[in-house]
């Protein structure tokens, strides 16, 4: 394969084009005066704490409402949640990101990142091009390289007292297993932290300004295709080159946007799990000497970390006007499916609140809910676990540095950012 016209030099503007054809809304950006009707979920407070909000919201608004962002509803509680998720005919998948600008319903239902933003019957087809990368045997074949890598990564930290657990550790980790799964040079690596942010962290600047930093991701995944189009591997990249589709190969902005997905989610959501789990331990004594104490248990542990510190926010719009369990929906609203909320629903789980890591019942949302279950959740599930063995192995003794100094990422993807931990 050395000539692929579906990657020609006029794919660039073209994707520009399509999403230039967005509607945009007006940027707001003063502080919350009500969370049940001027919510913002990259409010700082909302960063730093979303589950008092979320905890008092089911109690007095159980689904919310913003104008902001051109009109959000917040559901609070599982029941809620499941429902959205569920229902493929109310709600479009065309747009996952909630931001002030909304890509143009001529997207679906491919949607700019297939599978996940993908609506049925075109979604099943999508997704089940992916399946044979993630399942858990393919996973098992990248654990060791994961475990080595890990141990590299701590060997770093001699001499150190004090690292910062986020970007020294658990950002590093999924852009590696990514990047190889990807065929993606490894000294890329810093820019996809700058992707990462662009994609879910400047979702309130101008959108000029979010389609000019969405288009250096473009540009840079365009130039790694073209690469393996020149230069075909055995990697994800050149399999989604190769794959078909009702007979024919995959149209150039499937390629892309799968791609897209891959890197974008692949790296901030397994960033997130970890990080959030090492600031669990970090800051509760009793069970991290029981994890290193008992690591059999780790599993149904992570499990629960997944569970009370689940990572994912994931959106949906309106396709057509509705009225919603009590509240009037209007066509292209958003809706925020916050699955940290679901999962400490105190209908749903017992002691909803607390971190039971011996918790034995564990039906959490984290990696999603109905088709559009994370798709590599097998390995999420892997670089979690290998990164959790490996720190409590090397590391057994740590504590936070300064808990004022951790910061969260403030978008759908919520995470330390810096994570200061002392050692020993």
């Amino acid at each position: 394969m050395t000539v692929d016209d579906r990657f020609g030099e006029d794919l660039e503007e073209t994707r520009r084009e399509r999403f230039l054809n967005g509607h945009r809304t007006e940027i707001v950006t003063d502080p919350v005066s009500d969370w049940a009707t001027d919510f913002s979920h990259v409010d700082p407070q909302w960063a730093a704490d979303p589950y008092s909000i979320q905890d008092d919201l089911r109690q007095r608004c159980p689904i919310a409402h913003t104008e902001r962002f051109g009109g959000v509803w917040l559901p609070t509680r599982y029941e809620d949640v499941a429902a959205i998720a569920y229902d493929t005919e109310s709600f479009t998948s065309r747009a996952i990101v909630v931001s002030n600008f909304k890509p143009p319903k001529d997207l679906a239902p491919v949607g700019p990142v297939p599978p996940i933003s993908s609506d049925p019957p075109f979604h099943h087809d999508a997704r089940k091009l992916l399946l044979p990368a993630f399942t858990k045997t393919a996973v098992a074949r990248l654990e060791p390289a994961t475990r080595a890598f890990c141990h590299q990564l701590i060997d770093a930290f001699e001499g150190r007292d004090v690292v910062d657990a986020a970007r020294d550790y658990a950002q590093h980790i999924p852009t590696r297993v990514i990047a190889d799964m990807l065929g993606f040079p490894q000294e890329d690596a810093p820019m996809f932290g700058e992707f990462v942010e662009s994609s879910l962290e400047s979702i309130n600047r101008p959108p000029e300004e979010r389609i000019e930093r969405l288009t250096q991701l473009t540009d840079y995944l365009i130039a790694q295709i073209r690469d393996h189009v020149d230069n075909p591997r055995d990697d994800l990249t050149t399999y989604l080159l190769n794959a078909e589709l009702f007979g024919q190969k995959l149209d150039p902005n499937h390629v892309i946007g799968t791609i897209n997905l891959l890197l974008i989610a692949g790296i901030d959501t397994t960033w997130s799990a970890i990080g959030a789990s090492l600031w669990h331990l970090a800051k509760t004594p009793a069970d991290r000497e029981r994890l290193v104490a008992e690591p059999g248990l780790l599993p149904t542990a992570m499990e629960e970390f997944l569970r009370a510190y689940a990572p994912v926010t994931m959106a949906r719009l309106v396709r057509e006007d509705v009225r919603w369990n009590g509240v009037d929906m209007k066509a292209d609203d958003w809706v925020l499916l916050p699955f940290p909320a679901a999962n400490r629903d105190p209908a749903q789980f017992d002691r909803a609140g607390e971190v039971v890591i011996d918790r034995e019942v564990n039906r959490h949302a984290a990696f999603g809910l109905g088709i559009h279950r994370c798709v590599g959740s097998h390995l999420a599930r892997m670089e979690l676990r290998v990164a959790l063995e490996v720190w409590l192995e090397r590391v057994p003794d740590f504590t936070l540095e300064d808990p004022s100094a951790v910061t969260w990422a403030a978008s759908q993807v919520r995470g330390p950012r810096t994570l200061p931990i002392r050692i020993g």
